[in-house]
């Protein structure tokens, strides 16, 4: 067992970010079997959840004339918009099957303020509107978290960072997590997340 100190995030590992979702990442159900072993191993297991409203303001539907993927400017900054995808009750956003959610003592919800998408464990993407998540972490007594889930270059990355930034020694667990890549999305997260003192694990 992983010392007290010490925390695992899951990030998204959700039904509509994994085959046949509708934002699916390729291999996304791959990294399960690997993240039920690291549940195991760390008494502090906190997953995250994508729970948009419908007809959320990341959504590529909610415009006329705009498709998956386009970017448009909002008042935190760009927004990649994306297929309508982890919608509140449904079977997109429910945690996979295969996961062990039972291992897990939090859920951390997040985008579901209907003019701001959330891609981080602890920040919407105006990055000051906390998640309550640093609070947690501090009140256990933890200062170090292991990253892992979907996707690599989104939520992997904003989280990781975010993390950095507010003190806590960060590791992503690359053999746990799958990226998308849209346009070079991925290299660049790596770049940055390595930038802020992530430790990127591959083995």
């Amino acid at each position: 067992m992983r010392p007290a100190n010490e925390a695992l995030i899951v990030v998204d590992v959700q039904n509509d970010f994994c085959p046949k979702g509708a934002l699916a990442v390729i291999d996304g159900d791959a990294i399960i079997e690997p993240i039920n072993a690291l549940l195991s191993d760390f008494s502090a297991g906190i997953l995250t959840q994508d729970w948009h409203p419908a007809g959320h303001t990341s959504f590529a539907s909610s415009y006329d004339e705009k498709s998956a993927y386009d970017i448009i400017d909002m008042p935190y900054g760009p927004q990649i918009l994306w297929p309508d995808h982890c919608i509140q009750g449904t079977d997109g956003a429910s945690f996979h099957d295969g996961l062990k959610t039972e291992n897990a003592d939090l859920v951390i919800r997040k985008g579901f303020r209907p003019k701001i998408d959330s891609y981080s464990a602890f920040f919407e993407n105006d990055k000051t509107t906390a998640t309550g998540l640093e609070g947690y972490l501090h009140s256990r007594g933890i200062n170090t978290v292991t990253i892992v889930g979907l996707a690599t270059d989104f939520c992997i990355a904003y989280s990781a960072i975010d993390a950095a930034r507010l003190g806590f020694r960060v590791t992503v667990d690359m053999t746990a997590c799958r990226g998308i890549d849209i346009n070079g999305s991925l290299e660049a997260a790596l770049l940055q997340m390595r930038a802020a003192g992530v430790k990127l694990k591959y083995g």
